[in-house]
């Protein structure tokens, strides 16, 4: 299957909000070809199916802080405040929206989602391993200071006089 957006785009679109991966209402309707206006329609139709852990209504001040991070000017005449999807609410569109394009604009996110998750894990992975690195050359420390200190004493310690080879007068 050919992609519908580019890859690239998508990950550009989640944000980190309240400890989660979100996509915004505005976002995914461009997405799926649809006015956001239609979107949130259909999500509120289907309210039963979004628990707040899959949707949430962004506070005005999450808003302003998001528009600042952006730093677009693109949200025109916005008169309510963003729903925001994690990924499972972005799943359960799947189950709102059901044209082809929705469908396969779906498919390609939750990929993305997946893909977002690993490199999240990798990095997470990373950091703990350097951790480890730093804490055990923390405590080989006192000892490579120890092996520093003897071969100084050992560089600069003045040789003894050596006895003279050959003839003495």
């Amino acid at each position: 299957m050919d992609t519908l957006i580019p890859d690239d785009l998508i990950p550009s679109k989640i944000y980190e909000i309240r400890g989660h991966r979100v996509m915004l209402d505005k976002d995914l309707a461009v997405l799926y070809h649809v006015t956001t206006g239609n979107l949130n329609k259909a999500v509120h139709r289907n309210r039963a199916r979004f628990p707040d852990d899959f949707m949430f209504q962004l506070t005005q001040t999450e808003f302003e802080n998001l528009i600042f991070q952006i730093g677009t000017s693109s949200w025109g005449g916005t008169r309510k405040l963003p729903y925001a999807f994690t990924e499972e609410g972005v799943a359960m569109l799947s189950g709102v929206l059901k044209s082809m394009q929705a469908i396969q604009v779906h498919v390609q996110i939750i990929r993305i989602f997946a893909r977002v998750r690993k490199m999240t894990q990798a990095h997470a992975e990373l950091l703990l391993r350097l951790d480890e690195l730093e804490r055990q050359a923390g405590l080989h420390d006192a000892d490579i200071q120890r092996i520093f200190e003897a071969l100084k004493h050992l560089l600069y310690q003045p040789s003894p006089p050596r006895p003279q080879i050959g003839f003495k007068h």
